[in-house]
Order: structure tokens, then sequence, then C-alpha cells
């Protein structure tokens, strides 16, 4: 595997308990998957918020890591963690953010999405790495 790409982020759980305040379903709708809406609503209290919160932090890192950030078409809707049945998080791209990764890839070769998340209120981190392997 080569690796071409890294990004990191940290997050202060109480911005994103704030922007829930203010937005609510809007700001949920528009930054989180179905997927994640689900995960996080079926925890309660500081768990649904550090789910939420480590999550924004996985969308940061990837589009870091993707090089547009939240631009050129890339949005946070666009970049989903998802879980295996083992419960290791997996990043599932649609859209531009697809698109971008694609862009990356070297032809005859496949990527891989490696991705650690992590939380201590009042902080989330999120770290992603891109690489690729033979396809």
């Amino acid at each position: 595997m080569t690796l071409l790409a890294t990004g990191v982020d940290l997050c202060d759980m109480r911005r994103i308990e704030r922007t829930i305040e203010r937005f609510g379903e809007r700001f949920l709708d528009r930054v989180f998957t179905p997927y994640e809406r689900n995960k996080a609503e079926g925890r309660s209290g500081p768990a649904r918020l550090g789910t939420y919160a480590k999550r924004w932090a996985a969308k940061e890192a990837c589009a870091k890591a993707l090089g547009t950030g939240f631009a050129q078409g890339v949005t946070q809707s666009q970049i989903g963690v998802e879980n295996l049945a083992t419960g290791q998080p997996i990043l599932v791209l649609t859209g531009a953010a697809a698109l971008r990764l694609a862009q990356l890839v070297p032809a005859g070769y496949e990527p891989d999405l490696m991705l650690s998340m992590t939380d201590e209120p009042p902080y989330a981190f999120a770290q992603v790495f891109i690489s690729v392997r033979a396809g």
C-alpha cells in the first residue's frame, strides 16, 4: 500500500451542541447522512453528542485528506461514516467527494480509506488516511 494523503480534525463537542441547539433539524439534515442520524439518535445524553461530534471531525479530516476542504462541490453530507459489523468505522463517499477521491487514485490502483475516531469530552478527534493498492 502507498499512502496518498492524510487529514486530521479536533472538534469541540460544545460547538456541535450549540449548533444543534440553534439550528436543530436543519443542521442535522444538511450535514449528516440518514445512517449517521440513526446511529446518533439511538444514543442519549453525552453519547449522542459524542456520536455527532466524532462524525463531524471525520468529515473535516476526510475533506482535508481529499485536498478540497468543503469546496469544489464537496459537502459534509457526501462524506458518511458507517460501521462494519465489528464496529470499525468506515467512510462512504458520494457525489463530488467520491469524484475527488477517484481523481487522486492513479490508474490501476484501488483506494483504501482508513478512519480512526475518538472522543474525550469536550473534544472529538478523527484521523483519515487515504492509501492505494494495486487493483
